[in-house]
Parts: C-alpha cells; sequence; structure tokens
C-alpha cells in the first residue's frame, strides 16, 4: 500500500494480518480508496489501532445492550409530498412526546454521487457531491443548483451572500446569490485568481518545493481541498489541505495573505475558534494551535501549541463558540475535547462509536458525532460532562458531513412541536448518497450516565495507545 501522502484513506489495510486483524470497516462499509475524503497517517494504515486501552463501549444500565444498538423511537413513514421530485423525501410525524421528540424527519435521495459536504443558512440547504454539482434546498425541495467545472466537492461554507467550495483539484470557488432571486447563484471567481497567480508567477522567490523535484507558487494548493472555515468576523478564510498547508485569505479582495507550513501528513481540518486561535487537525495525528496576530492590512500566524499527538488520524474538528469548547474526532472512534477556562487543557474525551468519527458539529450545549459506523451520535454538555441523549440511525453507509441549525420557534409550532424547550434541525450527508434531516430535542434523559474520563486518565491512556501502536508497528 501507498504511504498516505499518495493515496486517500483504504481501512482495509493489506499490511493487516486477517488472521488476527479486523478491517476498520465492514465489507458491507468498504468503498473505493478516494470515498472516505480524509486521509490516515502512514502509522494509522500501516497497522490497524489498538483499542484494548481504550474505554469500553457506552453501555446501558440494564442488561447488555449497547449504546450502539439503541435508535430512537419513530414512526412509520409518511407519503411523501414531493414525491414527483427527482428526490424522494419521506416526512416522520411527532412522536407522543413532541416536547422532547427526537426522531427522521426527512431523506433526500438522489442517485447523483456520494455527499461529501453540508451547509445551512436558514431555510436554505447547501449540499457538495462528487457529481461537481452543488444544490441548494428550500422546504426539502430544489431550489437552485450550480456546477463547477472540474473538481468534487469537499466543503461549502457561507459568508452572507457569498458561498465558498472547496474542491477536489485544489481549488476555492466563489458563488454569490443574487440579491433580487435568490435562487440565481454565480460564479464570481475562483481562488487563487488567475491574476494573482500570473503576478507570482514573475517571481522565483514565490516558489516553494511541494513535492520532490516540483515547485510551485505558495499562494496555490496542490492537493485537495478539505476544509473551510471563516474567522469570527467573516472577514478572513482559512482553507486546509491534503498538501499540508494551510492558506489564509481575505474575503473583501480574494487575496492570499499567507501560507501555513501547518502539518507532516494532510491536513484533514481546520477551524477558527475563539480569542483569535486557529485550530488544525491532520493525518500525522496532532491538533495544533495557531494564533492569529494583525499586521497592517495583511495577518501573521503564529504556532502556539500541540494539543494532541497520537498514533491515528485526526479526522474532524469543530469549535463550539458559546462555550469555547475544542472538539477532536479521530480514526479510532474517540472524541477529545478542550476547554479554554482551562487554558486549553484536555478536558477528557468521549466515544461513542465503532468506527472513525468522519464528522462534528455543536449547537447550544449539543455536541453531534458522524461516523463511519452510519450513525451520528447526539451529545449534551453538562458541566464538563458529556452525555450520550441519543443515536440517530438510518444511513446506510459512512456519515460524511454534518450541518445543525437551531428551530425558531415558529417552525416548532408548525411542526407541532409545544413547550419552550429548544429543538434543533440537523442535517447529516452520507457515502449512500443521501441526505437526511432530524430533529433533535436537547431536553430527555441521557442514554446512560457515563462520566468523561479525567485528563490524567485521557493522557495515559494516549501514552498506552501510542506505545502499543508503536510496538505493532514495529512488528509488521
Amino acid at each position: 500500500m501507498k504511504n498516505s501522502k499518495a493515496s486517500r484513506s483504504n481501512y482495509s489495510s493489506s499490511s493487516m494480518d486477517d488472521s488476527s486483524k479486523q478491517p476498520l470497516f465492514p465489507r458491507s462499509l468498504q468503498a473505493e480508496p478516494d470515498e472516505y475524503s480524509f486521509r490516515l497517517s502512514t502509522a494509522s494504515e500501516s497497522s490497524a489501532p489498538d483499542h484494548h486501552d481504550r474505554p469500553p463501549p457506552l453501555s446501558f444500565d440494564a442488561g447488555n445492550s449497547s449504546v450502539w444498538d439503541h435508535t430512537p423511537s419513530i414512526t412509520p413513514l409518511c407519503s411523501s409530498p414531493v414525491a414527483q421530485s427527482p428526490w424522494s423525501s419521506a416526512h416522520m410525524a411527532p412522536s407522543d412526546h413532541p416536547y422532547s421528540y427526537t426522531g427522521l424527519m426527512g431523506s433526500l435521495v438522489r442517485e447523483e454521487g456520494h455527499i461529501y459536504s453540508l451547509a445551512a443558512a436558514g431555510d436554505l440547504l447547501f449540499t457538495g457531491s462528487d457529481s461537481k454539482n452543488i444544490r441548494v434546498w428550500k422546504n426539502q425541495k430544489e431550489f437552485s443548483g450550480f456546477r463547477s467545472n472540474s473538481g468534487l466537492v469537499k466543503a461549502i461554507i457561507i459568508a452572507d451572500e457569498r458561498i465558498f467550495s472547496g474542491h477536489q483539484d485544489g481549488k476555492i470557488r466563489v458563488w454569490k446569490m443574487s440579491g433580487k432571486d435568490p435562487s440565481v447563484c454565480k460564479r464570481i471567481g475562483t481562488l487563487p485568481t488567475l491574476k494573482a497567480k500570473m503576478k507570482k508567477s514573475l517571481k522565483p522567490s514565490n516558489y516553494v518545493e511541494v513535492r520532490k523535484s516540483h515547485n510551485a507558487i505558495w499562494i496555490k494548493h496542490i492537493d485537495a481541498i478539505s476544509s473551510l472555515s471563516l474567522s469570527e468576523d467573516k472577514s478572513i478564510l482559512y482553507s486546509a489541505s491534503w498538501d499540508k498547508t494551510i492558506k489564509v485569505w481575505r474575503v473583501a479582495d480574494s487575496k492570499c495573505l499567507e501560507s501555513i507550513s501547518a502539518h507532516d501528513d494532510a491536513v484533514n481540518s481546520v477551524v477558527a475558534g475563539f480569542d483569535g486561535l486557529v485550530f488544525s487537525g491532520s493525518a500525522d495525528g496532532t491538533v495544533k494551535v495557531w494564533r492569529r496576530e494583525m499586521q497592517g492590512k495583511g495577518t501573521k500566524h503564529y504556532f502556539s501549541q500541540t494539543l494532541l499527538k497520537q498514533e491515528c488520524a485526526v479526522t474532524s474538528l469543530a469549535v463550539n463558540a458559546a462555550s469555547t469548547v475544542l472538539y477532536c474526532g479521530s480514526s479510532d472512534g474517540l472524541v477529545n475535547f478542550w476547554e479554554r477556562d482551562k487554558f486549553l487543557s484536555l478536558g477528557g474525551f468521549f466515544r461513542g462509536h465503532k468506527l472513525a468519527v468522519l464528522c462534528l458539529a455543536t449547537s447550544g450545549n449539543l455536541v453531534f458525532s458522524g461516523s463511519a459506523d452510519t450513525n451520528i451520535c447526539v451529545w449534551r454538555r453538562e458541566e464538563r460532562n458529556h452525555m450520550c441523549l441519543s443515536i440517530l440511525s438510518g444511513h446506510s453507509g459512512p456519515v460524511k458531513c454534518l450541518a445543525v441549525e437551531e428551530e425558531s420557534q415558529s417552525q416548532s409550532q408548525q411542526q407541532g412541536i409545544i413547550g419552550g424547550h429548544k429543538h434543533y434541525v440537523v442535517y447529516s450527508g452520507s457515502l449512500d448518497k443521501s441526505v437526511k434531516i432530524w430533529r433533535v430535542s436537547g431536553q430527555g434523559a441521557p442514554l446512560q450516565n457515563e462520566i468523561v474520563p479525567s485528563q490524567s486518565h485521557s493522557q495515559n491512556l494516549s501514552s498506552q495507545t501510542s506505545r502499543a501502536a508503536a510496538a505493532q508497528k514495529r512488528n509488521f
């Protein structure tokens, strides 16, 4: 097998001894190497993660049931109001206890390609797939759409009337919605711009070595875009790439301000956080912190610290801005978190998935984790503990992306949801080529009272796992 710098993740590693190791994905979930859309480190590819030193799966107080076997009770499917649409949409009726209803509300299925990216803005949903199309949906009906010339859509982010999309071909495309007719979207540019590339190419000093015997101008990504993030004021756009760099763009004029050589392997996620900090996660198993400083009209980012260093790949990051907590998902199925009020010390970790965590999202005091095991875990943060409220099951393939919007009171009333409790609309995109729409309540009892391990316990587990993985690696 090629190392991660030349190939995408393939969880059924050919270096594993089939008599003693099981593939990380069951055969029914295995796909082409490119499909999982993040990279594993060389160590992760060469050996299966050792879970013997990891905490046991969550379990119920009664019987031998696992949290993975639990599915929220939902009512039977109703007839679709958009059956004539090229998408099939199935609606779920609220349960007998609407104040705490959690369950599937709709499913959008189209044989167009795997869903790699989602972005929600008000009543609009943007979806990106390997068909190169970006589709816009409103009230579960196709509202608009636009198509890029090349490069499957791996990331979408919205800044007011502008939409930025990151692609497999290493380019960022910029789109704008018409103020008069929101259903009309036009491409207004590509990052980097042609003018910028021509200008930079004239000076030899603007070229950097990107691989052996190959140079490129520093403002250009030379591998797939894996993640996009906006600063708090939406003035700065960050792009992470499998080329190991993070690039910093000024939204106002599409200028590339900086290129950060961030990691030793592919960067799988970047997120702009609180206090001018930027967080990055990589296939090299690290989570790093970067401090932004304004310098005149530009910016400069300085390395601050490494929060995590492990054998398995970091696959996703999310920041809860309200509670200033950073969450990190990994290919071993764990979610680690760090808290600002504890000076970004490790708060602990929690686990609710059998396989890799592929995406994370936060809203209010809830955290959502999507996994290659096809499930979505809903967690509620209570002080410094995280309780698993429910498991959203329904996808037949790995859950690749999540988007969350808090439901307004009027929307709740329209759906027959009563009471003053907060509800959330969760969108999940999967490699089963579907988008599912869930309604989630932040209320209700957790599946079990799981206590998050302390920092020292977490560090001890990480150290043990690193040693075990290193020993295992030496055996191959």
